[in-house]
């Protein structure tokens, strides 16, 4: 039988290496990327079996990576690890399509045991999340799907790069599309957000987990 074929995406590179020595000789390890547009590209590239990726990454975070991945491959497990521990994050990632959420502190053997889960078809939370957190999620998951900013997932990737401070003639060229386009899509995200200044953006994005703070 052929090893699960993993794709791994974090921006620090002695996370990536700590998941290396963790992994490699079980799996087999099919490729890593320190940005989220970087790892989309690579899974669609290299079709594995499951990619494991950290929420706080540039260029498009890892919420937003996860359903572009899912979106490219329904096939494709998503196992977050992060620091993140808000029921937001967790809610968001498994409306984006994650099987599994482990915390970075959590011990080593339980992304094993994430790992085993997901294969088997199976969802796993990390028990370091509190029972209070786990009933806040099961409440909002009941909640109407698309999150409630009702933010479109092209408007969360124009609100992570504004955020990021890039200007509109570089989002235009990450996106492919026309800085014009760009200026469009930031006016509709500060009106259907009732926000009004680009720093306003930028605290939303950062309160959201769109973008880590800085």
């Amino acid at each position: 039988m052929s090893k699960p074929r993993i794709l791994l995406g974090d921006d620090h590179a002695l996370v990536l290496e700590g998941f290396r020595r963790i992994l490699e000789g079980q799996y087999e390890l099919v490729g890593t990327a320190a940005d989220g547009r970087a790892l989309v590209d690579a899974a669609k590239r290299l079709q594995p079996d499951i990619v494991i990726l950290d929420v706080s990454m540039p260029m498009l975070n890892g919420i937003n990576a996860a359903a572009q991945i899912r979106k490219l491959n329904p096939a494709i497990k998503i196992i977050v690890v992060t620091m993140h521990a808000d029921t937001d994050y967790v809610r968001s990632a498994f409306e984006a399509g994650a099987s599994a959420y482990v915390l970075k502190r959590s011990a080593v053997d339980e992304l094993e045991q994430a790992i085993r889960a997901v294969i088997a078809g199976h969802s796993y939370i990390t028990p370091l999340i509190t029972k209070d957190l786990l009933d806040v999620f099961l409440a909002k998951a009941s909640e109407k799907p698309g999150g409630t900013d009702g933010l479109t997932l092209r408007q969360r990737e124009v609100l992570q790069l504004l955020a990021e401070g890039r200007t509109a003639k570089e989002i235009a060229n990450v996106l492919n599309i026309s800085s014009r386009t760009v200026e469009f899509h930031k006016g509709q995200i500060l009106d259907q957000l009732n926000l009004h200044t680009t720093a306003d953006l930028i605290k939303y994005a950062v309160t959201h987990g769109i973008v880590a703070p800085s």
